[in-house]
């Protein structure tokens, strides 16, 4: 049932800098995990599998808590919730900053991941106080910040953690969150709730999604074994079928569903997940193979890069990163979302392909990460402005963090069958791919997001969902 709602308080500036800095900073605080790997693995004796479980425990969780988020955002203000999601995230960098052991990191890695749920809290309430033009414009530098928050994080991340130690990497960040809530929830008028309706969570589908996800991961990390354990990994397909198809059975039936499958029906907001789903497949792999190819040894086919040096190259991608928001959103309201989403695709498959053929030279590489950085922005700014803009105020929340979700999976699905390329290519004896291996990924990363235009031409503009 919908409420009637107040006139909304038109927001200026000031607010939508606080939530571009609340952006930034969660964004940096989501990455340093990934590029100071090897050191935590180094400093808490973990063992690979181990590492493996830490780089994906807060994507994980980010995927279960973005849905939750969007529907309790929807039904209770978008301003009360993301305060609150918030304190739970900086108790979680607290505890990673000071954690001694796995279990302690893990525990915070998972408070954490209620980040995530930060991005559709924020679009509702650009949503609900800025009209709509202006409000595609807002979420544009919303998502172009937490995106370049995230390849700060990722250079920085590095050498502070080997300048001051490992506690300081998730410490600063978090402070950055304390700091930046504040002065959200300071500047952020109150936006009375959309929805009236029940909100409780739907503990079944969340468990079973929870599953799906896991398994999900599981599969992947174990697709290079197939050969030596098919029995294995046939088994976890079997087990990922099953929880899939329960909990698309448990969510068709729920009275109030973590995931309104409903919802997902519409042309709006599936075209928006298969789309952002594939082009971040692609990006992942860019993000993924860009980095490992920079640091092969010289007296192999590679440049022998070090972490300080890699985070130098990847610079530009950091600033075409931080500028796609921004850029995506002005066009979405110029020319549309589908005109940039076709343009952003058109840019990333060239680049990639094009790696495929070239990357001799480490320009050829620092181009083709910026231009994939930049097409990347575009498509999945766009995809979360239209979905923000298309479907009913009170259902904002939870159909931008469907697309968000989308995000997380096809980041995950392409890091791993990156990973899985790399392994499978690598000669016994050795820890250097085969340099084929780097084209195929590059190739298949650039077909997969070439195939997403088909999706792309059958956009709409304007309707709502």
């Amino acid at each position: 049932m919908t409420t009637t709602l107040d006139p909304p308080v038109r927001i200026g500036k000031p607010a939508v800098g606080a939530l571009a800095l609340l952006a930034v900073a969660t964004g940096a605080l989501e990455s340093v995990v990934m590029p100071t790997l090897p050191l935590l693995q180094r400093e808490l004796d973990l063992s690979p599998a181990e590492g493996a479980l830490l780089s994906i425990v807060l994507m994980l969780t980010g995927a279960l808590v973005t849905p939750i988020a969007g529907k309790l955002g929807d039904r209770y203000g978008g301003k009360r919730v993301l305060t609150r999601l918030m304190a739970v995230v900086c108790a979680g960098g607290l505890v990673s900053a000071v954690a001694p052991n796995l279990p302690v990191l893990l525990l915070g890695q998972v408070l954490q991941g209620a980040m995530v749920g930060a991005m559709p809290l924020s679009f509702i309430l650009v949503r609900r106080h800025l009209p709509t033009g202006e409000a595609k414009v807002a979420i544009g530098v919303v998502s172009g910040l937490f995106v370049g928050g995230g390849i700060a994080g990722t250079l920085a991340a590095g050498p502070v953690a080997e300048g001051l130690s490992r506690h300081w990497m998730f410490a600063l960040p978090t402070f950055a969150v304390i700091a930046t809530t504040l002065l959200v929830n300071r500047l952020m008028p109150q936006d009375p709730p959309s929805r009236n309706d029940d909100a409780h969570i739907d503990l079944p589908g969340l468990a079973l999604l929870s599953g799906t996800l896991l398994t999900l991961m599981l599969v992947l990390a174990q697709a290079p074994d197939i050969t030596s354990r098919p029995l294995a990994v046939g088994g976890l397909v079997l087990v990922l079928a099953a929880f899939t198809t329960g909990w698309i059975a448990v969510e068709r039936r729920a009275t109030a569903p973590m995931v309104d499958l409903r919802m997902l029906a519409r042309p709006a907001v599936w075209k928006s997940c298969v789309l952002t789903l594939m082009i971040c497949v692609g990006t992942s792999a860019g993000i993924y193979l860009i980095p490992q190819l920079f640091a092969v040894p010289t007296a192999d086919y590679g440049f022998g890069a070090g972490a300080t040096e890699i985070g130098l190259f990847l610079l530009p991608a950091t600033v075409a990163a931080t500028a796609a928001g921004p850029l995506s959103g002005i066009g979405t309201r110029r020319i549309g979302s589908r005109a940039v989403v076709t343009t952003g695709i058109v840019i990333m498959a060239a680049a990639l392909i094009a790696l495929a053929v070239v990357h001799g030279e480490i320009w050829h590489l620092v181009v083709g990460k910026t231009l994939i950085a930049l097409a990347n922005g575009l498509c999945v700014t766009a995809m979360v402005t239209s979905t923000a803009t298309t479907v009913d105020h009170g259902d904002t929340g939870i159909a931008t963090s469907l697309v968000l979700v989308s995000r997380v999976i096809g980041m995950a699905v392409g890091t791993q069958l990156s990973g899985a390329i790399l392994t499978a290519a690598t000669p016994a004896g050795s820890v250097v791919p085969a340099e084929p291996a780097f084209a195929t990924g590059f190739v298949l990363a650039g077909l997969v997001t070439a195939l997403s235009l088909l999706v792309a031409r059958t956009l709409r503009e304007g309707a709502p969902a």
